[in-house]
């Protein structure tokens, strides 16, 4: 289905009745829009708290967690929130969350997490000694296959995930902006940190069912870095992370319907062909994001 270049054609609306013709599709739709929107507003709060080594981090541990279900006969999801759940916990206790930047010492501590979850991958994926095409899926991302059960669990974690953002959000962008300040002000800085890594947690392993294990970094980063540059304030970077998140990840489907290269090979690119894009015009243009904390 994927191999079938020639359903390209410059009719858009009968190309799109195509892509939505088969449920499979729907369903992966449906499933990359939650997934985006999850990884837009995650991805803001990751790329302002300078926590994108602890994303990647979380990327990289769920290669091992989706390989040792594989290898268990689990379902893949179980193996996914699973590793990245305890790998947040991992990371919250060997970070400073009060912090303004990540120390040397904390840095190589998150590096010891990664590597190591990286062996456990490798050593599951050789003990696994079957067919490779599904660990390849889990690694660089496929949208064939995506259930309609997977759809709605996806939901219900995004719909959790993003309504305990909105209860913690205002103290977590104070501590985002200024831990020193928000710690001596009473705000409890290693429990809103401990929070926010597992809701992190979360949009990876969500994330990883649609892009794979070892591409979902650059949904969780690339789009909010991109909406970083354009502006700092708050309720429109979020807005604008979830757009752009959107747009890549609606265009990548679309393109790997009807192309032979997989779905995650066009999300990244084109999450990096628009930051690069923006950086390009925001210097020929003289521009720079206004302050954190203008007003929304």
């Amino acid at each position: 289905m994927t191999t079938e270049l020639a359903g390209v054609s410059w009719d858009l609306v009968g190309d799109l009745e195509q892509l939505t013709e088969f449920p499979f599709m729907v369903q992966a739709l449906e499933a990359g829009t939650i997934v985006a929107v999850l990884a837009g507003v995650i991805g803001w709060f990751m790329v302002l708290r300078r926590e994108a080594f602890a994303g990647h981090t979380l990327s990289v541990i769920a290669f091992p967690g989706a390989a040792g279900a594989t290898l268990a006969g689990l379902p893949l999801a179980f193996g996914y929130f699973g590793a990245c759940a305890a790998g947040a916990v991992a990371l919250a206790a060997v970070s400073h969350p009060a912090a303004g930047a990540r120390r040397g010492g904390e840095s190589a501590a998150i590096g010891a997490v990664q590597a190591f979850g990286l062996g456990l991958g490798f050593l599951f994926v050789t003990l696994y000694g079957g067919q490779l095409g599904e660990i390849e899926s889990l690694l660089f991302g496929t949208f064939l296959g995506i259930t309609a059960a997977q759809v709605q669990t996806l939901l219900w974690v995004a719909v959790i995930a993003l309504a305990t953002l909105a209860t913690i959000g205002r103290p977590l962008l104070f501590v985002s902006v200024d831990g020193a300040v928000a710690r001596a002000a009473g705000v409890p800085v290693g429990l809103l940190s401990l929070v926010f890594l597992l809701l992190l947690g979360l949009a990876v392993a969500a994330t990883a069912q649609i892009v794979g294990a070892l591409l979902v970094f650059a949904l969780l980063v690339t789009p909010a870095a991109t909406a970083q540059q354009i502006t700092a304030r708050p309720a429109r970077g979020l807005a604008l992370s979830i757009a752009l998140a959107l747009l890549v990840t609606w265009l990548g489907l679309g393109i790997a319907y009807f192309s032979p290269y997989p779905v995650g090979f066009w999300v990244t690119s084109l999450s990096f062909g628009v930051y690069v894009g923006v950086r390009l015009v925001l210097s020929l243009l003289g521009r720079r994001a206004e302050p954190l904390g203008a007003p929304a």
